[in-house]
């Protein structure tokens, strides 16, 4: 087999997700280069192998402009889902709240309640988050919710909402010589319509290679407003709270810093 397959895992319909996910992305023109799908069936899907070596700092910068490409492909409004699915999605093992149709308010209404306040109940049930951090979490999301926290989307993106990665940490950017060169090769997506800060600060959640030059290369070809280094922690709350609901432990504290900054 040349491929590299995997199957459900217990979560009915996460392939399948991930594959339209896949195609959504390639389909941005000069965007990030996408793993190819091999095959699918029921359960499980076949991608493409990576061949994986380390990152450059010109490959960095590459992609930092390719993905500033690919979120001005867009999407047609925050929190949908990528072309060709219909219902919610997957961010790992976790749900992923999606909208069929345009919601009332800001991108911070869109945040809070579909991206931080679903996974708080269990993050609070396995006790990584006492009370005092729920209601930190919970005055946080009440920030965004009124739009106190909303800044614009990168100069690109003209849009409602940019074409999301949506999972972007380091382990799904994968480096690989092709044609000569090093170039990023991304995997495992949770796409969605958000704001492109979202996958910035992903980034750095457990730290990408060259991560400063990306965003600076991002920077160059699609403006980012400023104080783009003061939002980090903001756009990094959905993931810190995934984890903190589905492994507990020192997520939980991470989370409730996070959300801290911003009541």
């Amino acid at each position: 087999m040349t491929g590299f397959r995997k199957g459900d895992h217990g979560q009915p319909g996460s392939v399948r997700f991930e594959a339209a996910g896949l195609r959504w992305l390639a389909a941005a023109d000069g965007g990030v280069a996408v793993v190819d799908v091999v095959g699918e069936g029921p359960g499980w899907l076949e991608t493409g192998r990576v061949h994986q070596t380390r990152a450059t700092a010109v490959a960095a910068e590459e992609f930092g402009r390719a993905l500033a490409r690919t979120h001005a492909a867009g999407g047609p409004h925050l929190g949908c889902p990528p072309a060709g699915w219909t219902g919610d999605g997957f961010m790992g093992r976790a749900p992923l709240p999606l909208r069929a149709a345009p919601g009332a308010g800001s991108w911070g209404e869109f945040y809070a309640a579909d991206r931080v306040l679903p996974y708080l109940p269990a993050a609070v049930a396995n006790g990584s988050i006492d009370d005092a951090g729920e209601r930190t979490v919970r005055r946080c999301a009440g920030r965004l919710a009124a739009g106190d926290l909303d800044a614009p989307q990168p100069a690109l993106v003209t849009g409602p909402a940019a074409r999301l990665h949506g999972d972007l940490w380091s382990g799904n950017v994968l480096w690989a010589e092709r044609d000569g060169r090093v170039a990023a090769t991304v995997i495992d997506p949770a796409a969605h319509g958000g704001h492109a800060e979202s996958d910035l600060a992903q980034l750095a959640v457990f730290g990408a290679p060259y991560e400063e030059r990306i965003v600076a290369a991002y920077h160059e070809a699609s403006p980012i407003a400023p104080g783009r280094r003061e939002r980090v922690g903001l756009h990094q709350l959905h993931m810190l709270l995934v984890h903190a609901a589905l492994f507990g432990g020192s997520y939980g504290p991470q989370s409730v810093r996070a959300a801290a900054r911003y009541v």
